[in-house]
């Protein structure tokens, strides 16, 4: 089995891209998107952000935190069905019930048109 692996580069890069465009100091990022100074210090010596600080830092700058994760240095496939069950479930307008039907529906409409 292959290891994954966080791409702490990539993200730190991409977290100093978004802050560099938005003209902050790494103090208003760490601020806006709710984790403390030290965690931004953490991840630019390389060390891997915990779950919690990841998800902040990904919203705030706008990114998916998928795009980050290798296996041997390739960025790992993601599933088509998974991604758009995400958003419908991030979809603030609709409830845990609308959620899942619309999942329903999808799931079985994916399952017949995709290509075997």
């Amino acid at each position: 089995m292959t290891a994954v692996e966080f791409d702490t580069d990539g993200f730190i890069g991409t977290l100093d891209t978004t802050r560099q465009a938005r003209r902050l100091t790494w103090r208003k990022v760490a601020d806006q998107a709710g984790v403390s100074a030290s965690t931004l210090t953490r991840l630019s010596q390389g060390k891997r952000p915990d779950v919690d600080s990841l998800g902040a830092l990904a919203h705030w700058a706008g990114v998916r935190t998928d795009t980050f994760y290798r296996a041997d240095g390739v960025p790992l496939p993601t599933e088509p069905l998974a991604q758009a069950m995400g958003y419908l479930r991030a979809d603030p307008n609709l409830g845990e019930e609308g959620a899942s039907a619309l999942e329903a529906i999808i799931r079985v409409t994916y399952e017949q048109l995709r290509k075997k």
